[in-house]
């Protein structure tokens, strides 16, 4: 099992003015022959959850590669969490993945994180780069988040005080402070929007849907797949399931997912 450091490193990402420090984990692969895994967290969310701690562990007992790093305002990195918007959080996913891993990459995306996978396989695709990606797992992805997740879901009134004052307080199961989202995170994200046109991976993916999840209903991971009929796919329903998926159960399920790419 190889030791990594106690402390996370930390690359700088943005330009001069908008500079932020990403923190990051990378553990080295003990073993040849096998994709390395990029964890992408979920809104609010960081590289200290629950899966990704197992994945973590995981990859130590195969002898895996893996690096999962913090978004601004996220966890241990710099920056504002009102700061955040989809423009800001996939330049970082972007220069993670360029600065800090080599050849290719299974993308591992949760919720928000899913969605910045896919996010991220186009910008790659588009720069010539798809020999990075080996494949996906994308978690619940919450595709299209801000405007189908959030805004259209929001009441008049919401809408109105989000416009207005520039802030949201929305309420979260998952805190007891309300999550303050800004009008400049809405609309970023619609310069962002995949649904509407056909979706790539540019890669083999899994996806693994809670059929109870009620923050990305499952008919939401339902509607994507029809978007992705150019690439592989294989959609996962978990009956049971809520939006963590974080079950000892559904652990199993997801390094299942993950071991078949290897």
């Amino acid at each position: 099992m190889t030791a990594i450091p106690d402390e996370p490193q930390i690359l700088q990402v943005g330009s001069p003015s908008e500079r932020r420090p990403i923190a990051f984990r990378r553990r080295p692969p003990a073993r040849v022959g096998l994709p390395g895994l990029v964890w992408l967290p979920g809104f609010r969310s960081d590289m200290a959850s629950t899966k990704a701690s197992a994945l973590d562990a995981h990859c130590a007992e195969r002898g895996q590669g893996l690096l999962r790093f913090d978004y601004s305002g996220h966890g241990a990195s710099g920056g504002r969490f009102e700061d955040g918007t989809v423009s800001r959080w996939l330049e970082e996913c972007l220069a993670i993945i360029r600065a800090e891993s080599e050849g290719p990459q299974l993308l591992v995306g949760s919720s928000m994180g899913g969605y910045l996978a896919l996010l991220a396989a186009r910008a790659l695709a588009a720069s010539g780069e798809t020999a990075r990606l080996a494949g996906m797992v994308l978690i619940a992805p919450a595709v299209d988040f801000t405007e189908a997740l959030m805004w259209a879901r929001a009441s008049e009134a919401e809408r109105h005080t989000l416009m207005a004052d520039g802030v949201w307080e929305r309420p979260t199961d998952y805190a007891a402070e309300p999550y303050r989202i800004t009008r400049a995170l809405i609309e970023d994200g619609r310069r962002h929007l995949l649904l509407g046109a056909t979706v790539r991976s540019h890669c083999p993916a899994r996806i693994l849907q809670g059929m109870r999840d009620t923050d990305v209903p499952y008919r939401h991971a339902l509607t994507l797949i029809e978007h992705m009929a150019a690439d592989p796919v294989t959609l996962t329903l978990i009956k049971d399931g809520d939006h963590r998926l974080s079950r000892p159960q559904d652990l199993a399920l997801l390094m299942e997912a993950i071991d078949s790419f290897a």
